[in-house]
């Protein structure tokens, strides 16, 4: 009996969810180590602000909500890496991607379904713990409307899709390069620095703030941490995150179909 499309994409995507969740030690270190980072992040937030009282439009509270938010959503985006690209990267350049695609699958698709599933085991496994710790032991500004969580868990979902439609560009340049860490290290850099994980993009100065609000890396984290604590519009945020995702995965479509008809696979 055939499997549907939709089928087949949510078991690739169960699947890559089993799969992350395996790594049991992994995780639990992963929980440690952002719970660590928080707190120290915390800390030089709150003499930060301290010294610049609503630094950015935040109070200490949204401070450190946002602090949180970081931690929870940097394995989970795969903010520096540390998602599907890896593999698919690493496929490209041994020849193995070959196989992918005589496959009856969408590239793109396949991808996607398998980091939605990396995604959403990394956001219950390692993200809920250190934000559930943080707002237990810091005031936060989360809000009571359960209207206001349903609107940001819809933009988790498209900044996932923007954090993959950054990453799966990244990892098709394998099919030009002979060595990806390069390009992977530079995408480590512009996702700690332009996602807003070190300071957020509302508290850039002058020029430097606005570009990089325009950013798609600003989908991510700043957009979904203002959509949750009241300092956007929603509508505002879903539109700039899609607008993004379109792009992106528009872009990465057609560079698939490039580097299918134009280039040799490398060790293929």
């Amino acid at each position: 009996m055939a499997v549907g499309p939709a089928r087949l994409y949510a078991a690739v995507a169960a699947g890559g969810f089993r799969r992350y969740a395996t790594y049991r030690i992994a995780t639990a270190a992963g929980v440690f180590t952002n719970t660590v980072f928080g707190l120290i992040l915390v800390y030089t937030y709150l003499a930060l602000w301290d010294e610049r009282p609503h630094l950015g439009g935040y109070d200490q509270a949204e401070a450190v909500t946002y602090v949180w938010l970081g931690q929870a959503l940097f394995a989970t985006l795969a903010l520096q890496s540390g998602g599907v690209e890896v593999d698919l990267m690493e496929r490209i350049r041994s020849g193995d991607v070959a196989v992918d695609l005589y496959r009856p699958v969408d590239l793109q698709l396949w991808w996607l379904a398998a980091d939605l599933g990396r995604a959403a085991f990394q956001l219950i496994g390692r993200g809920v713990i250190p934000f559930v710790i943080g707002a237990l032991l810091f005031p936060t500004a989360l809000p009571t409307d359960p209207l206001r969580w349903l609107a940001f868990l819809i933009a988790l979902v498209l900044a996932a899709l923007v954090s993959f439609g950054i990453r799966f560009l990244v990892a098709l340049t394998g099919f030009w390069l002979l060595d990806g860490t390069g390009a992977l290290q530079m995408m480590m850099i512009a996702g700690l620095f332009c996602s807003g994980m070190t300071l957020p993009l509302n508290a850039f100065p002058g020029a430097l703030g606005d570009v990089v609000q325009t950013l798609p890396w600003a989908a991510q984290l700043q957009m979904p941490a203002d959509l949750l604590m009241g300092k956007t519009s929603v509508l505002h945020v879903y539109a700039f995150q899609a607008a993004w995702a379109v792009v992106l995965l528009a872009a990465g479509r057609l560079l698939v179909t490039v580097a299918t008809r134009r280039v040799v696979v490398q060790g293929g």
